[in-house]
């Protein structure tokens, strides 16, 4: 049986996560966990960014976004980033 994916959130993303409100969190969270955790086809819910951000992929929750690498030797996700979408690219 195929183990699905990991998720570890970068301690700057989890800092981003905490200034956000708590019902977008808790959105946020809800996402992840049903979602990311356990997948075995995380690109499924994503979509992979352009440009210098071309390594990472992007997932969509109401107006804010999770930016992730998704590491395929190691079966896990990487968050990096979260944030509104007006300024999560910045």
């Amino acid at each position: 049986m195929e183990k699905g994916y990991r998720i570890f959130i970068e301690k700057n993303a989890i800092k981003q996560l905490r200034k956000i409100n708590k019902n977008q969190q808790l959105l946020i969270y809800g996402f992840i966990k049903k979602n990311l955790e356990g997948t075995s086809a995380p690109r499924m819910f994503g979509k992979a960014l352009k440009g210098n951000l071309g390594d990472y992929w992007r997932y969509r929750v109401g107006n804010y976004r999770l930016i992730a690498e998704i590491n395929d030797e190691e079966i896990i996700i990487i968050i990096i980033g979260i944030g509104h979408r007006r300024d999560i690219y910045k």
